[in-house]
């Protein structure tokens, strides 16, 4: 699972899934394709694995 952070969601459909059209289609597709890679990084830089321990016994 990855982490949404305010303004993410210029990045992001209702359904969670990625943009990869620009919302202005005066905006340059490279540059928004530059900022969606960017994007897309984040996500991975900030993941970190939820690991719940439960003991037995």
């Amino acid at each position: 699972m990855s982490i949404l952070r305010v303004g993410d969601e210029k990045f992001h459909y209702s359904d969670g899934s990625h943009k990869w059209i620009p919302p202005d289609p005066d905006y340059e597709q490279d540059v928004w394709d530059e900022q969606v890679r960017q994007h897309k990084h984040r996500h991975l830089a900030g993941e970190r694995p939820k690991v719940r321990m439960q003991r037995f016994g």
